[in-house]
């Protein structure tokens, strides 16, 4: 209410960006908390690590903004998460004109050709592998598929940046890239590093010594075992004073 009119959202834009806020921040934000937590209470070391970072920047009191968004650890954790975890992990978008879409490394087809670009015609559905890309070896290095926060806190491979990946965060697609880019990822890390900070200084995560079991969908899912069918994930939660 009280910001310039130029920035500001008129009723009508208001009310139609509802249901994004309603319904995608919801079901993807909890989901990503979820894993982190479920991956915090695997590596306690992790755990322990950002616990003590919150509470010293806390000291008995709340957070502020500026100092939630600049603490290197609870970001990297974030990151982490949000590369190897994404919540949604494929996204479909149809082309509107035709293009020619360049290939990141050639291949060979079937005649023995390298082809380094392909023709995709207009009305083309193509299928973004968003979990994918994040995972690339050939772009994170042979660990990409280990959950190490600390890779944030030093100077990523230059294969990263190389590598131009069109993502609105942080040179992943986890938030898309382009116009139809999530709208609300800044909202999204910032409701994630809020809750953790409120959660781990209080409270202490362990494994519940259930097997969890995350289930690909539009949004992933944890379920007890990979034939459960109801969305559920079980944690020891210790309050820190008791």
């Amino acid at each position: 209410m009280s910001t310039s009119e130029e920035d500001k959202l008129n009723e009508e834009e208001l009310i139609a960006q509802m249901t994004t806020f309603v319904f995608a921040a919801t079901d993807t934000t909890s989901n990503a908390l979820s894993h982190t937590l479920d991956l915090l209470a695997k590596y306690s070391d992790v755990q322990e690590k950002l616990r003590t970072e919150l509470l010293k920047a806390g000291q008995g009191q709340d957070i502020s903004y500026d100092q939630l968004v600049d603490l290197p650890y609870l970001d990297a954790v974030c990151r982490e998460t949000l590369r190897l975890y994404p919540p949604a992990s494929v996204a479909s978008r149809e082309t509107q004109k035709e293009i020619v879409m360049p290939l990141s490394e050639p291949i060979q087809g079937v005649d023995g050709t390298m082809i380094s670009e392909i023709i995709v015609p207009k009305g083309t559905m193509v299928i973004v592998g968003i979990r994918s890309c994040n995972r690339n070896k050939r772009i994170w290095g042979d660990d990409a598929l280990e959950w190490k926060p600390e890779r944030w806190l030093d100077s990523l491979p230059s294969a990263v940046k190389e590598a131009k990946v069109p993502g609105v965060y942080a040179n992943l697609m986890t938030f898309l890239g382009g116009g139809n880019s999530c709208i609300g990822f800044n909202f999204s890390q910032l409701e994630m590093k809020i809750i953790l900070a409120v959660l781990l200084s209080s409270f202490k995560f362990t494994s519940s010594g259930k097997d969890i079991y995350w289930n690909l969908a539009d949004v992933s899912y944890p379920t007890i075992g990979r034939e459960g069918r109801k969305p559920t994930m079980p944690l020891h939660v210790q309050h820190l004073r008791g």
